[in-house]
């Protein structure tokens, strides 16, 4: 027997206002990119699509999708992705502005960093055999650069960027099989995360820093190009990096090796799965990076340092280049430091929960629509775990609500996808009406294959 009290009401009564206010601003979310849609048939579907990658569906794709929104067949998802009028550029610049409107804040930081989708064959764009981090060794991969904006609130992509090899740039038959536009030249990554930061800063992205690893942090021009937009960075270069200090030039791990133990302070780098990241830290002023002649004086403004983070547990030493333009404690890059991690963390909730690396696309437009849909689909968690967190009174003994929990909450409380059990029996009636016609085209090819080698017999 159930038995109401005033509490149930309440927590019904709660419940009804957080779906409600969902609701709404997952239609605020797919509104912000309508006006990138020349029709409303593409911008129903992207709805759709945008409901589907947050779904829990246990693959994300064209099929997948179409049959949780009710759609009678995949062909409409297809079109949306590869043929239909919108602008996905334009869509990927009102991403950033919705994460910008619930999550700015003038400390943030701008991270950059690489992930890569392993892929099967060499027909889609980009891939070719690479080394990335995905897997830690070199596969046959597609590669992209993304841009994370990090900040107090919570942390979401505003930008993406796919990296193509020169093998791909250099073959116009291949690039015209992919679609890929004349205009997308070879780029290295640090050359597109330039490109990215350039694009944020014009579009008055509040932001105090830029943060990356090694690929980035090892590029004097991309450091350049972020002093020139009066940014401060923290960047990790590789362990043989040279430096100059007043002692004069040598690797980064000689200079960490000569600190003094009284030069290393302990400091949390943010909170992790497991709590506080607690490491020591020690910092030294170095010389000014050199500066190429077309450089004005004012990127020398500020200081460079070099900041050391050693795992005292392991002993492995990291290190990070870093420009402050005014004085600024090491705790503070310490925690710059730390946001480098978000961007990973995106990576890890964006595949797990939007379907980011699931596209079954080979072509240049597909990937940049499929992967900023998927960015709005991130950002919206993101803002709706943001919201719940400021709305809801910590309680002793959780944990604040995360994008993961902000998804099965919303699958769990909206109602923006519905379908009914006709759809359900014809979803699968069209599965194997398309199996059997598959499978009866495999049969011929493999009969025809077989008389040709039987004639040449």
């Amino acid at each position: 027997m159930l038995v109401w009290n005033n509490d149930s009401v309440a927590v019904a009564a709660d419940r009804r206002v957080a779906a409600g206010r969902w609701e709404a601003e997952f239609a605020s979310a797919v509104g912000r990119i309508s006006g990138r849609f020349a029709r409303r048939e593409p911008l129903a579907h992207a709805r759709d699509f945008v409901a589907g990658l947050i779904a829990p569906l246990e693959r994300k794709n064209c099929w997948t999708i179409a049959e949780h929104a009710g759609h009678a067949s995949p062909h409409g998802l297809q079109h949306l992705l590869g043929r239909a009028a919108w602008d996905a550029d334009g869509a990927r610049d009102d991403v950033r502005g919705y994460v910008l409107d619930h999550l700015a804040d003038e400390g943030a930081v701008l991270v950059i960093d690489e992930t890569g989708d392993l892929k099967k064959g060499t027909a889609t764009v980009g891939v070719q055999r690479q080394y990335t981090g995905t897997a830690g060794r070199i596969e046959n991969a597609q590669v992209a650069v993304y841009l994370t904006y990090a900040a107090p609130a919570g942390h979401a992509f505003i930008d993406r960027a796919l990296y193509l090899p020169k093998s791909w740039c250099d073959d116009p038959a291949r690039r015209q099989r992919a679609g890929v536009p004349d205009a997308a030249g070879f780029a290295t990554k640090p050359q597109l995360a330039a490109a990215m930061i350039d694009r944020a800063v014009a579009a008055g992205t509040p932001a105090a820093w830029v943060a990356g690893d090694e690929v980035y942090g090892g590029d004097a021009k991309l450091r350049a190009a972020v002093r020139a937009h009066g940014l401060g960075y923290v960047m990790q270069v590789a362990a043989s990096r040279q430096v100059t200090t007043r002692a004069g030039k040598m690797p980064v791990r000689d200079l960490a090796a000569s600190m003094p133990d009284s030069a290393w302070q302990t400091y949390s780098a943010g909170e992790g799965s497991k709590g506080p990241r607690y490491y020591s830290w020690a910092l030294i002023s170095i010389e000014p990076d050199h500066r190429p002649a077309a450089e004005t004086d004012s990127l020398t403004g500020g200081e460079q340092m070099l900041l050391v983070r050693r795992n005292d547990a392991t002993g492995e030493l990291a290190y990070h280049l870093c420009h402050t333009p005014e004085q600024t404690p090491m705790a503070t890059l310490v925690r710059v430091a730390g946001q480098r991690w978000r961007i990973e963390e995106n990576f890890q909730a964006a595949k797990g929960l939007v379907g980011l690396d699931q596209h079954q696309v080979r072509r240049w437009d597909s990937w940049h629509r499929w992967t900023t849909l998927a960015m709005l689909a991130h950002a919206f968690l993101t803002v709706i775990a943001a919201i719940a967190r400021s709305d809801a009174e910590r309680r002793p003994g959780l944990i604040a609500i995360t994008v993961a929990e902000a998804r099965r909450l919303f699958n769990a409380l909206n109602g923006v996808v519905t379908k009914s059990i006709g759809i359900v029996l014809d979803w699968s009636t069209w599965r194997r009406r398309h199996q059997a016609r598959a499978r009866a085209a495999h049969y011929h090819r493999r009969i025809r294959a077989g008389q040709r080698h039987d004639l040449r017999l």
